[in-house]
């Protein structure tokens, strides 16, 4: 594909079940062929080993990566059922090439000398990984490497497939639903039984938590959303465990925690620890002042009242907002149409970073929802992106992006993939809903943008994992901007613009929770970490209530009959590492220290952001990237402030 021209990857996915398999036999057919060659190359070629080998990674790339989409957002259970084998197929030659002793061998034999450093670090990365994987270990324990790796990959795409199709839901009588807007009310009417049906998808699943005054229907809803792939993930979880251990310690490492946290930048399990702890102590506080808050508030309704139940969390943080800090976000749910919310999206990105979006209608997808756009800088092409974005049988339930192509300069353009679950157009949303959307957008932007390098082995989003939420982190900080806001929230009747005493009540309401939000999250950082920095064979179900007991207020008798883990996505492609969203949202709160003294919409920083941090994709360490931009390293100040409520 040239340059030049934008991708049509997404045409893969629009076509039968059998021609997207014979595409992912292909890719496997042109990677053996390109390894036998560069096996067949003799001494003084070094750039055409390296050439090979970076077309065989772009090759299995991009199918794993078309794969790894169509399993999850394909409207046909057939074609989802293919790409997954497809993946599996994929991930198996992977594995087979990384224990492949005389392909180490021939990259292990090219001179550094004629490199420039973006290459010398990705081959040494690559070489390192190679290790890593078990290459330079005897053959039985390459075999036994090969099988574990193989046997991941059944079980993590049975643990999500388990989640994806257990969309669960629960009956409730109409009056139990009072206090829901009236634009969700309407969109749910009462079935011939006379009882409303509410869905754990999450624009039925938020607004019900945030707003239904019955403590019954938040209750019955909190705990069927927390039973999700329940008892079908029981054994699933447990083999994903016991099988990482496994894997971890035939390649000499304790745990899967230390193994996974080697590369990255935290460089171990107990850096991971020590920064979760970090993370705890800093939100105690905060946390405590939060839960105060909502115990008073409860006691207006609850005479005597002691503590806040998990279903009641959301409900009276909201209450609290509204009547402390005068923010009703029922009021605010007018000015975020969803049209508009993801015109206002596209207009501020493209306002900052200098690109713009070309809707196209002439490119085959694989549902009508979809909506496609080219990327542009001019009239250069950047990539290309997709948006997959309401909810739908079969289909991934959260919102993550996608990749479809690689970009690799001078051979073929990034080419994305936006998946959320979101009120359709003409239909509200909340205002947590506009900044995930903002969120979600920072990593297709960090695909594109980082889709120019030589090599695609650190092309797009290839920084250390847990820095990949970075961008994704700091552009979310947009939707709490009052000027950026009323770019695009306008009232979806009265087209008037969100008032500025209303922007001023988000923002300062904003601040409210903090410390309980953010505690949770350190929490969840905790279960990842310690379902795997220990011997298999525990009861997850009670390390779970064991670390909420340090990190959250709840009574663990109220987790008893819920098995939340069974339902943590994160757990596969995250594993032990979902520190990650913290750790990423430090970097970002010093990154936002740049932007602050200017105007947010002022797009002389955010472009140097651009040149700077998002195009290098994995050319250098992700610390070296951050120290260029802010002429510094990256510090822990900035986050603090942030909890403490200084910023």
């Amino acid at each position: 594909m040239s340059a030049t021209q934008p991708p049509k990857a997404a045409t893969l996915l629009a076509g039968t079940p059998t021609q997207f398999t014979q595409f992912a036999e292909g890719a496997l057919d042109r990677a053996r062929a390109a390894i036998a060659e560069l096996e067949a190359l003799g001494p003084g070629n070094d750039a055409k080993v390296l050439s090979l080998y970076d077309e065989v990674t772009r090759r299995l790339s991009d199918a794993g990566a078309r794969s790894s989409l169509a399993k999850e957002v394909h409207p046909d259970g057939a074609f989802r059922a293919a790409a997954e084998q497809c993946e599996q197929r994929l991930e198996a030659y992977s594995v087979e090439l990384s224990l492949h002793r005389p392909l180490y061998d021939a990259l292990s034999r090219v001179s550094l000398d004629a490199l420039d450093p973006a290459g010398v670090h990705w081959l040494q990365k690559t070489l390192r990984e190679f290790r890593r994987a078990g290459v330079d270990r005897d053959d039985a324990t390459r075999a036994k490497v090969k099988a574990l790796n193989e046997e991941l990959v059944k079980i993590g795409q049975a643990f999500g497939r388990n989640i994806r199709d257990d969309v669960r839901e629960v009956k409730v009588a109409p009056d139990e639903l009072r206090g829901l807007p009236a634009d969700w009310l309407a969109a749910h009417p009462a079935g011939p039984d006379g009882l409303v049906t509410v869905t754990t998808n999450t624009p039925d699943y938020l607004p019900v938590m945030l707003y239904a005054q019955s403590v019954k229907a938040r209750e019955a809803l909190w705990r069927t959303y927390r039973n999700r792939a329940y008892p079908a993930n029981v054994q699933v979880l447990k083999d994903l465990l016991s099988t990482r251990h496994a894997l971890a310690t035939l390649l000499g490492y304790p745990n899967w925690a230390e193994y996974v946290t080697e590369t990255k930048m935290v460089k171990s399990a107990q850096a991971a620890r020590d920064f979760i702890e970090r993370g705890r102590l800093a939100t105690e506080a905060r946390a405590k002042a939060d839960l105060a808050t909502l115990v008073e508030r409860k006691r207006r309704d609850v005479p005597g009242a002691t503590a806040v139940e998990p279903w009641e969390h959301q409900f009276y943080e909201d209450r609290v907002k509204a009547e402390s800090y005068g923010l009703d976000s029922q009021a605010l749910r007018p000015y975020f149409e969803y049209a508009t919310v993801k015109q206002g999206v596209m207009d501020i990105t493209s306002r900052l970073f200098g690109i713009r979006y070309e809707r196209r209608s002439d490119v085959a997808v694989w549902h009508a929802d979809v909506e496609t756009y080219d990327v542009l800088e001019g009239d250069t092409w950047l990539g290309r992106i997709h948006l997959d974005m309401h909810p739908r049988d079969g289909k991934y339930q959260h919102a993550a992006q996608f990749g479809l192509s690689v970009g690799v300069a001078g051979q073929q353009l990034p080419e994305a993939v936006l998946v959320c679950n979101f009120p359709r157009p003409g239909e509200l949303m909340q205002h947590s809903d506009v900044e995930t959307f903002f969120h979600e957008f920072g990593h297709l932007l960090h695909e594109v943008f980082a889709g120019r390098q030589r090599w695609a082995g650190i092309s797009g989003i290839k920084t250390e994992w847990d820095f990949v939420e970075v961008p994704s982190m700091l552009l979310q900080e947009w939707p709490l901007d009052g000027a950026a806001l009323t770019t695009f929230a306008r009232h979806h009747q009265t087209k008037a613009p969100i008032p500025a005493a209303l922007v001023e009540q988000l923002k300062q309401a904003k601040r409210f929770g903090v410390g309980l939000d953010t505690r949770r999250q350190f929490f969840l950082s905790a279960v990842s970490l310690a379902f795997h920095d220990r011997a298999p064979g525990f009861d997850t179900s009670e390390v779970l209530r064991e670390v909420q007991e340090r990190f959250l207020p709840f009574r663990r008798e109220h987790a008893a009959g819920t098995h939340f883990e069974l339902g943590f996505g994160h757990l596969d492609g995250y594993s032990a590492i979902y520190y990650t969203y913290q750790w990423s949202t430090v970097i970002a709160k010093d990154l936002l220290t740049r932007f602050r003294p200017h105007a947010m919409l002022d797009g002389s920083v955010a472009r140097k952001y651009r040149q700077q941090v998002l195009e290098a994709g994995g050319s250098r360490e992700a610390g070296a990237l951050v120290q260029d931009f802010l002429g510094r390293p990256y510090a822990f100040e900035a986050f603090q402030q942030w909890i403490e409520g200084r910023d």
